[in-house]
């Protein structure tokens, strides 16, 4: 499936070098040489953007191993082209770290991936709730509405931290019109929670939120203080319906 949906290859090795500047001599960055080199004629704007986020994407994907841990090769192309887009905007005041969500994932998996796309590095990988009406083992439903007490897909910006009823907390700015754009109206920020982790693997499902990211207690200060101020979250399910009305992953 992955030569399917990841057949793009770097137009010249220039553009590899330029995706990243940070990396030296000898890191994993010179995986990316192992691909093929193809010539081609210009082309648009938004296919050459597609075309580096699908072979930045192939080559993070497989220099990390990322099959291994459960994230699908579909919510890391999507992850990279939307990061690219929001990149592109100035949208980013962090542009080395991006976080996915997969929620085509179980709630007993390890879901939650933070990567440093900038050193090839898998930051964290944890567990992550879902809100208790989209589902139960599994999140199926998705809503923008308020009190909906469903999760919202798509590309968010994060923002400032502040201390609340679940300690510390990370606000989120959804950046997708009528797919996540009410998340400060409806308080959906990164948490921390004693109903999600590893003490709950024998429950007949995780503990779900209402509409939030939550992330094992544990855990929450580590991870938020990892992708605050400006990074990328982007919360990926294989709804037909987002992909193809999210003007990220298609303008």
């Amino acid at each position: 499936m992955r030569k399917k949906l990841l057949p793009i290859l770097f137009t010249t090795v220039a553009a590899a070098a330029a995706l990243f500047p940070t990396l030296k001599a000898g890191s994993k960055v010179a995986e990316v040489k192992n691909y093929t080199v193809a010539t081609a004629p210009a082309a648009p704007a938004a296919l050459d953007l597609k075309a580096t986020a699908a072979a930045a994407s192939t080559a993070l994907y497989d220099s990390l191993h990322l099959d291994q841990l459960g994230l699908s090769p579909e919510a890391m192309q999507y992850a990279y082209l939307g990061f690219l887009q929001l990149k592109d905007k100035g949208a980013l005041r962090n542009e080395d770290v991006l976080s996915i969500v997969d929620f085509s994932q179980s709630s007993f998996k390890k879901r939650l991936y933070i990567i440093d796309v900038a050193n090839f590095k898998v930051l964290r990988n944890t567990y992550v709730a879902h809100g208790k009406n989209s589902g139960l083992q599994y999140a199926s439903n998705f809503s923008n509405t308020p009190e909906s007490l469903q999760s919202s897909l798509g590309f968010y910006v994060t923002k400032g931290t502040y201390f609340g009823k679940h300690g510390l907390s990370l606000r989120l700015d959804g950046k997708e019109s009528g797919i996540n754009c009410q998340a400060e109206a409806r308080a959906i920020v990164v948490h921390g929670a004693e109903y999600i982790g590893t003490h709950r693997l024998g429950a007949p499902y995780m503990g779900r939120s209402f509409g939030c990211p939550a992330v094992p207690q544990a855990e929450a200060s580590e991870v938020i203080n990892t992708i605050k101020d400006g990074t990328c979250m982007f919360i990926y399910h294989p709804s037909k319906k987002y992909l193809q009305s999210s003007k990220l992953l298609n303008s």
